[in-house]
């Protein structure tokens, strides 16, 4: 007899020819789309896995705070650890000099190391034959070498030389740009080195654009020809294996062409900063004086799909851990009379309740 061969459908969509994950800060998702890491865990986990890849990000940022060079950094550094290649075009007249603040990854050993410190003080005590079994099973585990989809970058600690040196950057002064042809044709020179999206992903690309639509740029007053360039970084990004993050001032731009500009973005952010003395959000919030600024999800990438994600919050607190790594978390309700229990209070108990009611038992 004839051996029995596995029945397929004409609408099954072919994937198995994509090594992905051999690719190193990729990995797949549903639908046969592909994820590139954007620097922070939190985000990822948000978004669904990261970054589609060949969409478009856009981050409005703050006037009053940069808190969107955050985002922006991680979304490099992460790039440069993975040595996938990377367009970074910015306002200052030499973008080179933003390389130096990138933040380094942290150390696997620092990590590990505080890790233990920590369940020390706060998990309980196990017999000394069983953690010597556990500390076997993680050095067991550092030993495959495996590179990380996302890294914790301290934000103190610069990224080193040599991980830049080799690398595929190219770096650009929107002050030397008199058009945007001429920026549309350095980012399609830099997309034409990356091989195209065939089915086979071997390598990907970062295009990161700081402060759009600032003033040292020439063509700042030209609103709709920045927007038909946006269409057209988007189309051009689109079928590439790249991903294009770009930040700009929502306040510099007119309320009918920003909507247009929210409209093209598969990934729409945004940052906002959090007054110091603000009093009435700090007994409205848990932890008010930790927080750095708030992040707000308002579009979500859905490639290959019709079905929209559906998030479980869509404002997000920014905050530092341990004053190094940068972390989201979702924002807790203050306890009403400011003590330490539950924001509710004890009105909704009906045995220590204080008042009396027709409904009371």
């Amino acid at each position: 007899m004839a051996a029995n061969k596995p029945r397929t459908s004409s609408f099954s969509r072919n994937v198995a020819v994509a090594p992905t994950s051999q690719v190193p800060g990729l990995k797949h998702g549903p639908n046969g789309t592909v994820f590139l890491s954007s620097g922070i865990a939190d985000l990822d986990k948000i978004l669904g896995g990261g970054f589609c890849l060949g969409s478009l990000v856009i981050i409005m940022e703050d006037p009053e705070a940069p808190h969107h060079m955050l985002l922006l950094r991680n979304f490099m550094s992460q790039g440069l650890v993975h040595k996938q290649p990377l367009f970074y075009a910015s306002p200052a007249k030499e973008p080179r000099g933003f390389l130096g603040t990138l933040p380094n990854p942290v150390s696997s050993k620092d990590d590990k190391s505080r890790e233990r410190d920590t369940e020390q003080e706060k998990n309980l005590r196990i017999a000394w034959q069983y953690k010597k079994y556990f500390e076997d099973q993680n050095l067991d585990s550092q030993k495959d070498g495996k590179v990380e989809y996302c890294n914790d970058f301290d934000l103190r600690r610069p990224l080193d030389r040599h991980a830049l040196s080799g690398q595929c950057i190219d770096c650009v002064s929107l002050q030397d740009s008199p058009n945007l042809a001429t920026l549309y044709d350095r980012c399609s020179t830099f997309l034409a080195q990356i091989p195209r999206f065939d089915g086979n992903i071997t390598s990907a690309g970062r295009i990161s654009i700081q402060s759009f639509s600032a003033p040292q740029c020439h063509f700042s007053e030209k609103e709709w020809d920045m927007l038909s360039f946006i269409r057209s970084l988007k189309s051009l990004v689109r079928s590439s294996n790249a991903v294009a993050v770009m930040t700009f001032p929502p306040t510099l731009v007119s309320p009918t062409v920003l909507k247009r500009w929210q409209h093209l973005a598969d990934t729409l952010l945004s940052v906002r900063a959090v007054p110091d003395e603000d009093k009435d959000l700090a007994k409205l919030l848990t932890g008010y004086q930790d927080m750095l600024g708030l992040l707000n999800v308002h579009k979500v990438a859905c490639i290959n799909t019709q079905v929209p994600v559906i998030l479980e919050a869509t404002t997000y607190s920014m905050k530092l851990h341990k004053r190094r790594s940068l972390v989201l978390e979702c924002l807790n309700q203050a306890p009403v009379d400011g003590s330490s229990g539950t924001s509710y209070g004890t009105s909704g108990s009906c045995s220590v309740s204080s008042k009396t009611g027709a409904l009371d038992f």
